[in-house]
C-alpha cells in the first residue's frame, strides 16, 4: 500500500509541476477552504475546545496579477457534535501598474457531526467591499477587486468512506454586488479593454465535490492528495451600456483543480500546514476574477 502510494504521490506532484506553468486558472468563491469542507482531521469536534488558525498564500492569477492572501480562523467546539468557525480573509493584488490591498470577507460556519463518518456544513459568507474599487473614475474588473461583494449561503456534506474524505458542496449569492466595470470605457491599446465587463454583476451558484485521502507517512506527519471539481451551474450576467442584460458566454461549465496538503505535527497542540493548488481542467471564461494559475498556501494553527 504504501509503495502504490508513494507512486501515486509523485505522479501528482509531477503534473503538478507541469501545470503550473501553463494552467489557466482554478475558481473558487471560498468554499471550498472553509472548515468541514477542507481536508482534515475528521473528528475535529473533539479534544480542545478553541483553535486559532493564521494563514497566507501566494497566487498567479490572470492577466499577469500576482496575489497575496492572508486569513485568520477561529473555532469553537460548544457540544461533542457541534462546532462554530468564524474566519475573515484579505487580499493583495498587483499587475499592470494597478494595485489593490483591502479586506475580502467574513465566513461564519458551523458543523454538526451526524455520526462517526458524516459531517453537515452550514453557513454565510459576508462580503467586506461592495466589489467596486475606483481607479481614474473608473470601476477595476473583478480581477482586482478584493471581494465578490455578495452574501452567499455555504452548504455542505464531508463523508469518510474508509480511508478517503469526500465533500459536496454549495455556494450561491444571495445579492448582487455593485461593480460597473465596463471594458468599451477604456482604448484598444489599454490592458482593461482585454477584462470580462462585470457592470451590475450577477454571478451564479458553484457545486463542489471533492476527493482527498490522508495518509501518514512519517510520525507527526500527514500527507493528503486530493482532487476538486467545482461546477458553475449557470451563465454569469452583466448590464452593458445600454442596460440590457446579457450572458457571459462560457462562464458555465467545470473547474478541476489538484491539490496537495502536507500537515506537520509541531507539539500536541500545534502544527503547521503547507498546501498546494493547481487547474487541470477550466471554464472557459471566468469573469469573477478568481483563477488562479497556482496557490501556495502556508498556515499555522494551535488549540487551548
Amino acid at each position: 500500500m504504501k509503495t502504490n502510494f508513494s507512486t501515486l504521490l509523485i505522479l501528482i506532484l509531477s503534473i503538478m509541476i507541469k501545470d503550473k506553468t501553463f494552467s489557466q486558472g482554478c475558481s473558487d468563491a471560498g468554499f471550498c477552504s472553509v472548515s468541514g469542507i477542507k481536508p482534515g482531521t475528521f473528528d475535529t469536534l473533539t479534544g480542545d475546545k478553541n483553535n486559532l488558525t493564521i494563514g497566507g498564500s501566494l497566487a498567479k492569477a490572470d492577466h499577469d496579477i500576482s496575489i497575496i492572501g492572508n486569513y485568520l480562523e477561529y473555532s469553537r467546539r460548544i457540544t461533542g457534535k457541534f462546532s462554530v468557525h468564524s474566519k475573515i480573509t484579505s487580499i493583495r493584488q498587483d499587475g499592470n501598474d494597478i494595485s489593490n490591498f483591502n479586506l475580502s470577507d467574513i465566513y461564519f460556519t458551523s458543523n454538526f457531526l451526524l455520526n462517526n463518518y458524516t459531517k453537515l456544513i452550514a453557513g454565510i459568507k459576508i462580503p467586506l467591499s461592495n466589489a467596486n474599487k475606483i481607479k481614474d473614475d473608473y470601476s477595476l474588473p473583478m480581477d482586482y477587486q478584493s471581494s465578490l461583494g455578495t452574501f452567499d449561503l455555504i452548504l455542505g456534506l464531508n463523508f469518510q468512506v474508509k480511508k478517503f474524505q469526500l465533500a459536496a458542496g454549495y455556494e450561491q449569492a444571495l445579492t448582487n454586488n455593485k461593480n460597473e466595470f465596463l471594458a468599451e470605457n477604456h482604448p484598444t491599446w489599454n490592458v482593461l479593454n482585454d477584462f470580462q465587463s462585470t457592470n451590475q454583476y450577477r454571478r451564479k451558484g458553484d457545486v463542489l465535490l471533492r476527493v482527498a485521502y490522508p495518509y501518514s507517512p512519517l510520525n507527526k506527519f500527514k500527507i493528503t492528495p486530493a482532487v476538486l471539481a467545482i461546477y458553475h451551474i449557470a451563465n454569469d450576467e452583466y448590464n452593458n451600456a445600454f442596460n440590457n442584460t446579457l450572458e457571459i458566454e462560457g462562464s458555465k461549465g467545470l473547474t478541476l483543480n489538484g491539490n496537495l496538503f502536507v500537515d506537520y505535527e509541531l507539539c500536541p497542540k500545534h502544527n503547521v500546514q503547507l498546501s498546494a493548488g493547481v487547474p487541470f481542467v477550466v471554464r472557459d471564461n471566468r469573469p469573477d476574477g478568481l483563477t488562479r494559475k497556482f496557490v501556495l498556501n502556508l498556515e499555522y494553527g494551535f488549540k487551548f
